[in-house]
């Protein structure tokens, strides 16, 4: 097969396996932390129904700046954290620190955005019935935008693939090292080839995944109205 066949079998089922590590992790602690966030968030704005201007704003200013830091700087500037926490700024369990941190106010967000497209009407008539906070949120928030936060946790994991990308630039592991390490520096365009080529199906596997599991769900909604 070659050279560069046997080279690229050698390294890309492995370093897969790890892009499918560090993505789905961080993907994990990046919802525990961030839907709450964006449940905060839409909850305090002004007329909804714990409105609370002061903590708005403030989850609003930290969560803007957190999605305005650069993945590649922010990388560099939580290697110190992320030594603190895992012992090492190198490697796929490294890398998930700041994937994590990346990803959780582009969490939130997005989650702020689907919750607040719920039917105010359906708001109201839960209101009226006497449900409690943490009902409305549970039963009526989270039930009626699921498709929309399926979604959002499906452009999150592809935006997560592309960082996971960039985090082999400081040595995160996965399929960037690979194209990096293995491609770029060393001038070998088919490793280079294969490893995007795999991170297009890895992307496109997601998503289809993604539109697939929504779709099924409001189809069930249709069928139950």
């Amino acid at each position: 097969m070659g050279p560069n066949f046997d080279l690229a079998f050698q390294l890309i089922p492995l370093q897969l396996l790890n892009t499918i590590y560090m993505v789905s992790t961080s993907t994990f602690f990046a919802v525990v932390i961030g839907l709450p966030i964006g449940v905060v968030l839409t909850i305090t704005d002004k007329g909804h129904i714990k409105e609370h201007l002061f903590l708005y704003k403030t989850l609003e200013t930290i969560v803007n700046i957190g999605r305005s830091f650069p993945f590649a700087i922010l990388m560099i500037v939580l290697i110190p954290f992320t030594r603190w926490v895992v012992g090492t700024s190198l490697g796929t369990t490294a890398a998930i620190i700041p994937l994590t941190i990346a990803a959780i106010p582009f969490v939130a967000r997005l989650i702020e955005s689907s919750l607040k497209e719920v039917d105010s009407h359906v708001l109201e008539a839960a209101i009226v019935m006497g449900s409690t906070t943490l009902q409305i949120i549970t039963k009526v928030l989270l039930q009626e935008a699921l498709p929309s936060i399926i979604a959002a946790v499906t452009l999150t994991i592809i935006n997560l693939i592309g960082y996971s990308a960039m985090a082999g630039l400081v040595g995160g592991g996965g399929l960037g090292q690979v194209a990096i390490q293995y491609g770029y520096n060393r001038f070998n365009t088919f490793v280079m080839v294969v490893t995007v080529a795999f991170l297009i199906i890895l992307v496109q596997i997601v998503q289809f995944v993604g539109n697939r599991l929504a779709r099924s769900i409001t189809k069930k909604r249709g069928k139950l109205l």
